[in-house]
């Protein structure tokens, strides 16, 4: 399965349908940009971001527009508003596994985790 990501909105109830993305590979503070996304009705990707050919051993950075979909949703934020962008470094050691990496935001805070 490769890489995948997928993302809740908790202030609606949701997922965060229409967010944009943007998937990077990093190497220390350098960043290279993949591809950009729009989450779909699901809050997930039309596909895997890779599939586990594709996927190599390294360093990676998703960039979730938080503000932008909130802002498109209606939400009055204040200027400047708290979260704006939510980049998520991780790690991927191993291609043979798949790496899901879920959101769970607001306007005022967020989680995530290794998901399945």
């Amino acid at each position: 399965m490769g890489l995948s990501t997928h993302v809740l909105d908790t202030m609606h109830g949701g997922p965060a349908a229409g967010m944009e993305v943007a998937l990077y590979t990093t190497d220390g503070d350098a960043a290279t940009l993949v591809k950009r996304f729009t989450l779909n009705s699901d809050g997930r990707s039309d596909g895997p971001l890779y599939d586990n050919n594709s996927l190599k051993v390294g360093t990676y950075r998703l960039v979730f527009d938080v503000a932008g979909y909130f802002k498109a949703r209606g939400v009055t934020l204040p200027e400047p508003n708290f979260l704006n962008k939510v980049a998520l470094d991780f790690g991927v050691a191993h291609t043979d596994q798949h790496y899901h990496v879920p959101l769970l935001v607001s306007p005022w805070s967020y989680s995530t985790y290794r998901g399945s």
